[in-house]
């Protein structure tokens, strides 16, 4: 399955990753990783992560090392991410 991020979602990467590399020396990459990872994961098990109960048929998957959530749609051909959000935050995106 396709996984597509939206407008939002790759500038919230854009951000994260640029956020990562500047204050993550020892490990720089470590972000875009597991990025990578979780969306080839998604390709292949859209049904991964859990629904999140504010947003009916928005799922959340979290990216364990660098506690960042993406937020998505499974939809007929596609799983499209909507946010890529850090849990620390301590609240959910905008959505």
């Amino acid at each position: 399955m396709k996984v597509e991020l939206s407008g939002e979602a790759r500038a919230e990467v854009e951000r994260a990753d640029a956020w990562w590399r500047e204050n993550r020396p020892a490990a720089p990459d470590l972000f875009a990783n597991e990025l990578d990872q979780a969306l080839i994961a998604l390709e292949g098990t859209p049904g991964l992560g859990l629904r999140y109960e504010p947003k009916p048929g928005i799922c959340r998957l979290l990216l364990q090392r660098t506690s960042y959530h993406l937020y998505f749609l499974v939809q007929a051909d596609r799983v499209y991410v909507v946010a890529v959000w850090s849990a620390y935050r301590g609240r959910g995106p905008a959505l």
